[in-house]
C-alpha cells in the first residue's frame, strides 16, 4: 500500500470530494465544499514529493519535473478512482486529488429531471454539461453515459483527461481514453474516433478550437456527441463556441452549431441544509426549431425567455431550478442568493443583503 493511501482512506471516510497536499502545510480535504485542515504535521517537500512520486507513473513524473504541472488518474481498487493534479508553487511541490467514486450514480438517484436520461437515447447530435469547476459535470454525464450503456447496443468512445468514471460494457462497447497516455490531445482522439466507428463520443473538455471544431463536426455527421464546458449558463454556452471561431468564420458555425445541437445543461452545486451532502441546480436548454432560429439568427439573448416558455419540453431556467430547491428546504437564503444570475430574485429572501460591488 502507498503511503499516500491512507489520506485517501481518511477522505473517503470524511465524504471528502478532494484531497490538498501543499508543501509547508499541513493536508486539507474540501468537505461540503469548504476546505478543512486535517490534524497532521506539515508536510516536507522531500517527504510529500516521495509520496506523489511513489503512485505516479514514471512519464508522468518526467512530464511533471519538465512541465511544472500534470494531470493523471489512481486507483485504489474496492475504494475509488482519483483525478490527480501536481503543481509547483513557491515553497515546492503541491497536489489536488478530486474523488470520483466507483459507482456510478443513476439519474433517479442525483434526482435530476426526467428529461436528463433521455438524452442518452438521441440519435445524434451535440449534448453540453457545463459549469465551474466542481460543479459535478463528470457525475452528470457519467450518469446519462451509464443509461445509454444499459439501454442501447452501440460503441462508446471517451476521451478524457484523466479517466474519471469507468464503464463496463453492458449493451454497448466502451472504450476509454486518456489523454498523454492512449492519445497525444484531444482533438488527435476525436480526429481518430471518426473512423473507429463510434456511435457516442464523450470529450472529457472542449478547450480549445480544433477540439470545438472536430466535436460540432462529429455531432454533424450521424454522432451522438458529450462535451463539457466552463460556461455558467445555456446561453453564455453557445456565445462562447461561436466565439472560439475567428469572425470570419463565425456565421458557418451559427449555422452548424444549429443543426448539430441538441441541448445543453448548466448546473451549479450547493451544500445541502436539510441532511449531508450536496444536490445540483440545473439549467436545461432543448434545442428545438425555435432555438435553432435564434442561434442561426445571433439573438442568443433571446434564449432565457425561450427556456422560460419551453417548459413542457423540459427546460427551466437555472433560477426557477434555484428557487425551487429553496422552497423543498434544500438549500439556504444565502447560497442560492449568491449563485443565482438574476440576485434581485432572492435579495428579499436575505435578512442583510450583502453590497454587491459589481451590481453598482
Amino acid at each position: 500500500m502507498a503511503k499516500i493511501d491512507a489520506f485517501f482512506k481518511l477522505m473517503h471516510e470524511q465524504g471528502a470530494s478532494d484531497l490538498h497536499l501543499v508543501s509547508g502545510q499541513p493536508p486539507a480535504l474540501r468537505i461540503r465544499g469548504e476546505v478543512e485542515r486535517v490534524k497532521y504535521k506539515i508536510l516536507d517537500t522531500d517527504e510529500l514529493r516521495g509520496m506523489l512520486y511513489e503512485i505516479a507513473p514514471e512519464e508522468k513524473v518526467k512530464l511533471f519535473e519538465e512541465s511544472g504541472d500534470v494531470d493523471f488518474g489512481y486507483e485504489i481498487p474496492g475504494l475509488a478512482r482519483y483525478r490527480a493534479n501536481f503543481f509547483m508553487q513557491k515553497y515546492g511541490v503541491a497536489a489536488v486529488f478530486r474523488e470520483i467514486p466507483s459507482e456510478i450514480l443513476t439519474t433517479e438517484q442525483l434526482g435530476l429531471p426526467p428529461i436528463i436520461p433521455k438524452l442518452a437515447s438521441l440519435p445524434r447530435g451535440l449534448v453540453l454539461v457545463t459549469g465551474p469547476t466542481g460543479s459535478g459535470k463528470s457525475t452528470t454525464l457519467a450518469a446519462i453515459i451509464d443509461v445509454a450503456n444499459r439501454t442501447r447496443k452501440d460503441h462508446i468512445i471517451t476521451v478524457e483527461d484523466p479517466i474519471e468514471f469507468v464503464h463496463q460494457s453492458q449493451g454497448c462497447i466502451v472504450n476509454h481514453r486518456e489523454v498523454g497516455i492512449h492519445t497525444r490531445s484531444f482533438h488527435a482522439a476525436l480526429r481518430g474516433a471518426l473512423r473507429e466507428d463510434p456511435d457516442i463520443i464523450l470529450v472529457g473538455e472542449m478547450r480549445d478550437l480544433e477540439t470545438t471544431s472536430l466535436a460540432i463536426e462529429a455531432a454533424s455527421t450521424g454522432h451522438l456527441v458529450f462535451g463539457t464546458m466552463h460556461t455558467p449558463s445555456a446561453p453564455k454556452t453557445v456565445d462562447r463556441i461561436i466565439e472560439i471561431f475567428p469572425s470570419t468564420e463565425q456565421a458557418q458555425i451559427r449555422s452548424t452549431l444549429s443543426d448539430g445541437l441538441r441541448a445543453v445543461v448548466a448546473q451549479v452545486l450547493f451544500k445541502r441544509i436539510d441532511k449531508k451532502g450536496r444536490v445540483a441546480a440545473l439549467e436545461i436548454l432543448i434545442a428545438n426549431s425555435a432555438v435553432r432560429n435564434l442561434i442561426r439568427e445571433s439573438k442568443t439573448h433571446q434564449i432565457p425567455s425561450m427556456i422560460q416558455t419551453g417548459k413542457r419540453y423540459g427546460m427551466q431556467l437555472l433560477d426557477d431550478a434555484i428557487m425551487e430547491l429553496y422552497n423543498k428546504g434544500k438549500i439556504s437564503a444565502d447560497d442560492a442568493y449568491l449563485k443565482a444570475n438574476d440576485k434581485s430574485l432572492f435579495r428579499p429572501l436575505i435578512k442583510t443583503p450583502p453590497a454587491d460591488f459589481t451590481e453598482a
